[in-house]
């Protein structure tokens, strides 16, 4: 189906119209004709006989030209058939950590130390890729937070947000309270039905302008749910100077705050999870993503193209073949 996003626009048709009978037309007297001879005068004659059929053709050609222009200036557009989106899922948001400290080597994957945020990312790409029917935004925080992406169905494109997101971007500090603000302003526009915010970090609150608390009980409030993940690993050996022998042995997740982490989740009616390794991680967002689906209204979206352009280009088309012929008479009447 094709409508016209501004029809008032078709109000211009007449407009050539009005103004040639509104502008007054300057009264010019007639000069006389002098010819040395009858064949001049025959030759001139000749070369007027075709000038009504000529102006007939400019007219025509602009006439059609301005209405291909005003046209496209309504702009057309072709909406085609329903399409129903997902009717059943929750809103979930996902805050995800990449401060500097993300990119500590101390998950074992297969006897191999790699960085947190290169676990949690395969983590979290699994997870959502499972969450078929679900709208899910993504928040990145570190010394401020981000929006990365709205509340969608779009879950690749949140995935590859995630994956492209390099550690520290954000900052080297960690502002938890920030980014349970932004995430806590997005799902408010929602309905009021269950509302997931899951939060992963492996430090504590050390910069931002929300104190942590203060954002989890804006959440309850605004019935949001907030499940907390802590990762990181309890010891991680240290190389000494003769490789691992002799190294000393450390807990690099010594600045985690896990008491604020469960005291956000306690709030909101979430819960807390640990993740010390890969697997525990795994099994954390499996448990996660067992929640109960939550009903939606129904929504249908129309897929839209535009169409002024096919107007538009009609109408240059015109023109251009009206300059053309101007210029082909011009060139006959200079011969003649």
């Amino acid at each position: 189906m094709i409508e016209w996003i501004w029809p008032w626009a078709f109000w211009a048709l007449p407009l050539p119209i009005l103004v040639r009978l509104l502008l007054p037309q300057s009264q010019r007297a007639e000069a006389a004709l002098t010819v040395p001879s009858l064949g001049d005068f025959s030759s001139v004659t000749a070369a007027s006989s075709g000038e009504p059929a000529r102006r007939l053709w400019k007219i025509t050609l602009l006439g059609l030209a301005w209405v291909f222009l005003v046209s496209a200036a309504a702009r057309p557009q072709l909406t085609g058939e329903a399409v129903s989106l997902p009717a059943s899922g929750r809103d979930l948001m996902l805050a995800v950590d990449i401060s500097g400290s993300m990119g500590t080597e101390d998950m074992q994957v297969q006897g191999d130390f790699i960085d947190r945020l290169s676990v949690v990312k395969a983590v979290i790409a699994k997870f959502v890729e499972a969450r078929n029917g679900d709208r899910i935004g993504l928040v990145l925080f570190g010394t401020s937070a981000y929006l990365q992406a709205p509340l969608t169905f779009d879950l690749k494109s949140v995935n590859r947000l995630l994956i492209e997101a390099p550690v520290g971007i954000a900052g080297g500090k960690t502002a938890i309270g920030d980014a349970i603000g932004l995430a806590v302003k997005r799902l408010r526009k929602r309905p009021n039905e269950e509302k997931v915010l899951i939060l992963l970090t492996d430090g504590a609150n050390n910069v931002g302008e929300v104190e942590p608390k203060v954002a989890a009980e804006l959440a309850a409030r605004d019935g949001i749910k907030i499940y907390t993940v802590g990762v990181g690993a309890d010891e991680m050996r240290m190389p000494g100077i003769f490789g691992t022998l002799g190294g000393r042995v450390t807990n690099p997740s010594a600045d985690l705050d896990e008491d604020t982490l469960k005291g956000i989740a306690d709030v909101t009616g979430g819960k807390y999870f640990r993740a010390r390794d890969p697997q525990a991680l795994i099994q954390i967002y499996a448990i996660i993503d067992e929640l109960e689906p939550v009903e939606q209204e129904s929504e249908v979206y129309r897929p839209v193209q535009a169409l002024f352009y096919w107007p538009l280009g009609l109408s240059i088309v015109l023109l251009s073949l009206l300059l053309a012929l101007e210029l082909l008479i011009g060139r006959e009447t200079s011969r003649v």
